[in-house]
């Protein structure tokens, strides 16, 4: 490869095709093509986030949906569930404050998925607007069972709106957002999509954009009802959009289509079964919790106690980058992503040059 390719957690690889999409020329996003392509970007990212509700599209990395989240859907004198289990989770917890909030942080092991029981112990005190859940803790490899958590909080807290960031798992994973009821998905376009970094990509249920007419004080840029008004209302944007970003993404959302979700979802599955099985041979543990590992980022736990960097010194000696443990874990776990455009080839490429170190 003329570049190392990237076994991370985001950004991923990205399709020569699509890198180059981004060199057209410029148009402008208030003439008459524009529209026509921004819309049938929605038309499209309505297929890939299994929803016929409303999407938007925005200049932001996920962190930017998350703070979208937290100051639409929770009015003055409510507060917001926010439920940690790595890195991710603490970080929407810490844009709940930020934004004023008030905030219930509820922490659990790094490693353990949020489980139907402890969102229901918690929600069971009253007083919440809504719960924040990261499905796929990319700082741990976890994947919480967030159907399950959907039916409870329906069944049960009916009135509480259930956010989820979803940034290193969407279009790699099946999420179907209308049959679990969510309100909202938030996700981004250098992890699973396979694009560069800097767009924004959110599901939004008709419930949520109720609840944010009634929360004052929503900010401007990322105002949901702004949104929907200029979406809506045929204007695309409200501000200037990520015009090279989404020509890329036109090309890339036509490659996923093309593929195929269900055929996608699948490949994403059949990478992670070989990086299990290839951690396991060696005597590797998986850092999540059985039954809970993520198939999109594996999490391995150091447990061998062998040099970390220096692995991953050897890796990037042969154009082939993994990530190191991150935040607490650096040096105690090693992660490999198996997201985007990666294929089992590729997969079997990146193992043969670990097992050089390793042996």
């Amino acid at each position: 490869m003329s570049h190392p390719r990237l076994y991370i957690p985001g950004p991923t690889e990205v399709n020569d095709d699509v890198l180059a999409a981004q060199t057209k020329p410029m148009i402008g996003h208030r003439g008459d093509e524009f529209p026509k392509r921004f819309y049938s970007l929605i038309d499209r990212l309505k297929q890939i986030l299994l929803t016929e509700q409303h999407v938007y599209i925005t200049a932001s990395s996920g962190s930017g949906l998350q703070e979208t989240a937290v100051r639409n859907a929770i009015r003055p004198g409510r507060k917001v569930l926010n439920m940690v289990t790595g890195s991710f989770g603490d970080r929407w917890q810490q844009v709940s404050v930020a934004n004023g909030k008030e905030s219930v942080r509820v922490d659990l092991p790094w490693g353990q998925p949020v489980r139907p029981e402890d969102v229901d112990q918690h929600l069971a005190a009253g007083g919440f607007d809504a719960i924040t859940i990261v499905h796929n803790e990319t700082s741990t490899g976890t994947m919480s069972d967030v159907g399950a958590i959907a039916a409870l909080v329906r069944e049960r807290y009916p009135d509480v709106l259930l956010l989820v960031d979803a940034v290193s798992s969407a279009s790699g994973v099946r999420i179907p957002f209308d049959e679990w009821g969510l309100d909202m998905l938030l996700t981004a376009s250098q992890k699973a999509f396979a694009l560069p970094p800097g767009l924004g990509f959110t599901a939004v249920s008709e419930r949520l954009l109720t609840r944010a007419a009634t929360v004052p004080h929503r900010g401007w840029y990322f105002d949901l009802l702004l949104l929907e008004k200029y979406a809506g209302g045929g204007r695309t944007t409200p501000a200037t959009p990520a015009i090279s970003l989404l020509n890329a993404a036109d090309l890339q959302f036509d490659r996923i289509l093309a593929e195929g979700l269900e055929a996608r979802w699948a490949r994403h599955e059949t990478c992670m079964e070989m990086t299990h099985a290839w951690a396991e041979q060696y005597g590797f543990e998986l850092f999540p919790a059985p039954g809970y590992e993520s198939r999109t980022v594996t999490c391995v736990s150091n447990n061998l106690d062998i040099d970390v960097p220096a692995m991953i010194a050897h890796a990037k000696r042969h154009n082939m980058i993994i990530g190191n443990g991150y935040g607490k874990l650096k040096n105690k776990a090693f992660r490999i992503a198996h997201m985007g455009e990666l294929t089992p080839a590729n997969m079997e490429e990146l193992f043969e040059i670990l097992d050089e170190y390793l042996s």
